[in-house]
């Protein structure tokens, strides 16, 4: 079988992965194309299982990245419960977990990422959690009730939101934290405050600079959560923890593709083989606006990096260069980031608004004065604009920038 009968295959049906498929189509390629997934659900998006569907408040038709048909009408294969097991670039395969093997043409990764697991004794026992799939945040959303003692470990997006989550149907919420805030290594010290005062203010209880010795319990689950040094045990009906994620490499490790903090990939996402592509939370992809390799473990990566992604796989000259963006909600406050800062790169936060009423824009300056990153909490439609702030790379007055008189459009354009 020559390359060109080959199908194009995608390993991961998640939002990347059935993006992809989509974009590949919209793009005019007209071949056989495969969508392989290892979950028994048809590709749905991530963000609610945080958000509204824990909340209850959105239904689960509303988490699917296309209708049930669209994959029939489309021409898409799509094979779910369907596990590859290993890649071989050489000969240009896949193999599945029950020992069948296709050909491809060029492969697309999109296999996401997985919860990291709290390596102590107990945390394997009913009753603690860790968010990813549609069930996980089903079988969390079940013992959120008034009056459950809810603890999360994990200060990052995925404990707070879940925290939030649970403190609005009526649980006790405990968040434990190694680090001295919330969101530090993400947000700093001056706006990670923002998120402390934020939950303090809905009756959380936050603890930080914590460890974790053990979670306790019987045959029945666990009951709490045992501290180091001596900080006692928490009491808990349910723990969920929330700290951090960890690409999905072994494919691509095992079949020879460079790895670095996920699959390394140039600006088209093409992997280290000419033929095989990456995109989503698994890819640490070349961006040429900030000059390095960077892997974003938001949905908006994996909303856009497929559109570049397939276009490139069809030989177009094709370039990833989206800035990163990620939103929350939590309780009343919605924030919107764009933009990109390494932990403690850059050298001042100007603050725009009112921070104590949670309404402004907070923007991260490197040395020069560039904006390298801006966040508008409770305040509207100043994305592009942001945007614009940060891809412009000019210097910018940071008196002028913390002035809510002084247009954005007009900080970028001087």
């Amino acid at each position: 079988m020559s390359t060109t009968d080959r199908p194009y295959i995608i390993v991961g049906a998640s939002l990347a992965g059935a993006k992809a498929a989509e974009a590949l189509r919209e793009a005019g390629y007209e071949g056989p194309l495969v969508l392989l997934g290892d979950e028994h659900e048809r590709p749905y998006e991530r963000p609610p299982l945080s958000k509204s569907y824990l909340l209850g408040t959105s239904a689960r038709e509303k988490i699917y990245v296309h209708p049930p048909q669209w994959y029939a009408d489309h021409d898409v294969t799509l094979r779910l419960g369907t596990a590859v097991t290993a890649i071989d670039p050489a000969a240009h395969t896949v193999t599945l977990a029950d020992d069948g093997r296709l050909d491809y043409a060029r492969l697309l990764l999109a296999t996401g990422a997985s919860p990291r697991r709290l390596p102590v004794p107990g945390s394997d026992r009913a009753g603690v959690f860790y968010l990813r799939r549609v069930e996980d945040s089903e079988r969390i959303r079940n013992v959120l009730r008034p009056g459950a003692r809810v603890v999360v470990i994990g200060a990052g997006w995925i404990g707070l939101e879940t925290a939030a989550a649970a403190r609005t149907a009526g649980a006790s919420v405990t968040v434990l934290e190694a680090a001295e805030l919330p969101l530090l290594r993400v947000l700093g010290r001056e706006t990670a405050q923002v998120f402390a005062d934020l939950h303090r203010a809905h009756g959380v209880d936050l603890r930080f600079g914590v460890t974790i010795e053990s979670l306790t319990g019987g045959t029945d689950g666990v009951t709490g959560v045992r501290l180091g040094d001596g900080g006692g045990i928490v009491a808990a009906d349910a723990v969920i923890v929330g700290i951090g994620i960890t690409p999905n490499t072994k494919l691509a490790e095992a079949a020879g593709l460079m790895i670095d903090n996920g699959v390394r990939t140039d600006e088209r996402l093409r992997t280290s083989d000419s033929d095989i592509y990456a995109a989503g939370d698994v890819a640490n992809a070349f961006h040429p606006l900030l000059g390095r390799h960077i892997r974003v473990e938001h949905w908006a990566n994996a909303l856009h990096q497929p559109k570049a992604a397939a276009r490139a796989m069809l030989g177009e000259d094709a370039v990833y260069d989206r800035l990163p963006y990620f939103f929350t909600d939590q309780y009343d406050l919605g924030m919107e980031y764009t933009g990109y800062v390494e932990p403690g790169g850059y050298d001042r936060v100007v603050f725009r608004g009112d921070v104590a009423a949670r309404e402004f824009l907070a923007f991260w300056l490197d040395a020069d004065g560039r904006v390298l990153a801006g966040m508008n909490v409770n305040v509207w439609d100043v994305t592009d604009a942001i945007r614009a702030l940060v891809r412009s790379r000019r210097p910018v007055d940071p008196v002028k920038l913390a002035d809510p008189a002084v247009p954005l459009a007009q900080l970028h354009q001087a």
